[in-house]
């Protein structure tokens, strides 16, 4: 896992096409916006675990630690 720092208002890269950007940080609370193309599912971690246990898409990773985090994949071809 990579780990980074960022500030308010940066951004960080994933691949050619997405963009995360920091918005607001408030106590122990970050806000992030995605930028990605339709195609690309984003879910939070929680709902991921979910999906999975109901028979979902087990091909990405769910919330470790119930942690809140946000899984992005492309959907298979």
């Amino acid at each position: 896992m990579l780990v980074l720092s960022r500030k308010e208002g940066e951004k960080l890269l994933i691949g050619d096409d997405i963009v995360l950007t920091i918005n607001r940080i408030s106590g122990n609370r970050v806000a992030i916006g995605i930028e990605a193309p339709r195609q690309v599912r984003v879910v939070r971690g929680e709902l991921e675990r979910h999906e999975v246990s109901a028979g979902g898409d087990s091909s990405v990773a769910a919330a470790v630690n119930d942690t809140n985090i946000a899984v992005a994949s492309k959907p298979h071809a």
